[in-house]
């Protein structure tokens, strides 16, 4: 269950709306697995982001990493909620976690929703990639 306040339940349903509708948008011609991402921010920002696949395969991104790196982009460093929205409920690729691990503290709420935005599963980042490597393993302050 998500901790009370770390997110409202109105900033909920919008981080759920905007992953949901993220999928839609998503450039998925060879695999047709539409995903979409949201991720909420300190300020209460939430930014979207969808797969976008290429001929050349590795070319493509992931829809989390599109949400983060919009937020990055943006100028914020810290995620306090991120939903992924997959028509069978699909968790994130271990690139996306990897990903995450830069910009996540250990337990921030993950919301993992299906097709129609229905919350499958919810749970703290740790426990989507426990005992990660991150910039302290490199003595860095990220």
């Amino acid at each position: 269950m998500v901790q009370p306040n770390v997110i409202d339940e109105r900033k909920l349903n919008a981080l759920k709306v905007l992953a949901s509708q993220s999928a839609q948008n998503a450039y998925a011609p060879y695999s047709r697995y539409k995903v979409g991402a949201a991720v909420l921010v300190e300020d209460g920002r939430i930014y979207g982001g969808c797969n976008i696949e290429n001929a050349a395969y590795p070319s493509g991104i992931c829809a989390e990493r599109v949400a983060i790196f919009k937020a990055v982009e943006a100028g914020h460093r810290k995620i306090i909620a991120l939903a992924v929205s997959t028509a069978n409920g699909g968790s994130p690729c271990g690139a996306c976690r990897q990903v995450m691990r830069e910009f996540l503290d250990d337990d921030t709420p993950i919301f993992i929703l299906n097709g129609v935005g229905e919350l499958v599963e919810e749970m703290k980042f740790s426990d989507l990639l426990p005992r990660s490597f991150g910039p302290e393993d490199l003595q860095i302050s990220a």
